[in-house]
């Protein structure tokens, strides 16, 4: 509570400063309002890139008019308290992931990663044209804040251990660190213990046999977090987030106090962010499970019969957990009648539908030798 009143007086008394100067006459568009930034993401994990990145472009784009302070995550708080910091007005704003407030309200779970469910491509459709920018803005609205999504990432790695899971059998009596609330009932149901840490402790927690496997994110996350010094078997796909959203949390004073145009080049970045992020992050871990081969990696793959099991259960988890949150039933009823209304299209596609891996490709030496 300490640091978080100092962080109050001290890192954010120029903004709150430049907002009551509006007020008391002086343009907003006419003086340049700086806000403090912080993140979930500590420097060693790379989903602070995409932060980085939108940060990066609002201070070119707001040169005179708008600037952003960033502060890496557990710089200024703890990674699971700036929820709470930036609903107060502790701090202005910070980058998350919206399945860390699953315990606030489950709906968050929708707006982060579900299992089973919504991939990358999928958020970014329905964020964009089918009304999900306007239901992340109600959900953090409700607790003081306004939201701008600017991040995606596809199927995550899996869970990484040192001895093989190659199955959900598999999964019966093991310890997994596995974020989520969703994904912790799906993990009970096959018998094994949901355990909970951030990020900076996961490697440790693979090394000591705290945990049976663990996962965390992207393989070019999971890569730069070391994750294959201590681990040699992975099981894929990433069921429990086969696409996952991010962005940044503004304190709701904070943001009504900029003015449109200040408001627009905080959009404006977020949603030149959104598509970049998704190219970075699929780069990173086309590179990363390369690398993870050669680290000795074994690849187990689930088969359809267990990835049957798991959507039913995913399914069912859906259910029991709209029937117990009506905002969470909201959100969820958005999100099936885009699938619904995408799918005859999606359907017609066939396998052209958000790329394919071709069963053959051109030969590319030919090609080559025509390019030179």
């Amino acid at each position: 509570m300490k640091m978080l009143t100092n962080i109050k007086r001290g890192m954010l008394a120029a903004t709150t400063l430049a907002f009551l100067a509006t007020g008391a006459g002086v343009s907003a568009q006419e003086k340049e309002v700086t806000i403090q930034m912080t993140s979930t993401w500590p420097p060693g994990i790379n989903l602070i890139e995409a932060d980085k990145h939108f940060v990066d472009l609002v201070n070119k784009l707001g040169k005179g008019v708008i600037q952003i302070k960033f502060h890496p995550g557990e710089s200024l708080v703890p990674s699971t308290q700036v929820f709470d910091a930036v609903r107060s007005g502790s701090i202005a704003a910070s980058a998350d992931w919206p399945g860390y407030w699953g315990g606030t309200d489950t709906a968050f779970a929708l707006l982060g990663a579900f299992p089973m469910f919504f991939t990358g491509p999928d958020y970014i459709l329905w964020l964009q044209g089918w009304g999900g920018k306007k239901v992340f803005d109600e959900i953090y609205g409700k607790y003081g804040m306004t939201y701008l999504p600017y991040s995606v990432i596809t199927s995550e790695s899996g869970p990484r251990g040192n001895e093989p899971i190659a199955s959900l059998g598999d999964l019966s009596g093991k310890r997994i660190r596995m974020s989520g609330r969703p994904q912790g009932e799906i993990l009970k149901a096959n018998g094994a213990s949901q355990i909970m840490l951030p990020g900076s402790e996961v490697y440790q927690a693979v090394e000591r046999g705290v945990v049976d496997a663990a996962e965390f994110s992207t393989p070019s996350t999971d890569l730069g977090m070391g994750l294959d010094e201590v681990s040699k078997h992975v099981l894929s796909p990433g069921w429990h987030q086969p696409g996952s959203m991010s962005g940044v949390m503004i304190n709701r004073k904070v943001w009504d106090g900029l003015s449109e145009r200040q408001q627009t080049i905080l959009k404006v970045a977020a949603d030149a962010t959104l598509p970049w992020s998704m190219a970075f992050f699929e780069k990173g871990s086309s590179e990363a499970v390369r690398k993870f081969e050669e680290a000795g990696t074994t690849v187990h793959q689930l088969s359809d019969e267990d990835m049957l099991t798991l959507q039913k259960q995913a399914n069912k988890t859906m259910v029991d957990e709209a029937c117990a949150n009506p905002e969470f039933a909201r959100i969820a009823v958005s999100q099936i009648e885009f699938l619904q209304d995408y799918a005859q299209w999606r359907g017609m596609q066939g396998e052209f539908a958000m790329g394919r891996n071709l069963s053959e490709l051109p030969d590319l030496e030919a090609i080559r030798k025509c390019a030179k």
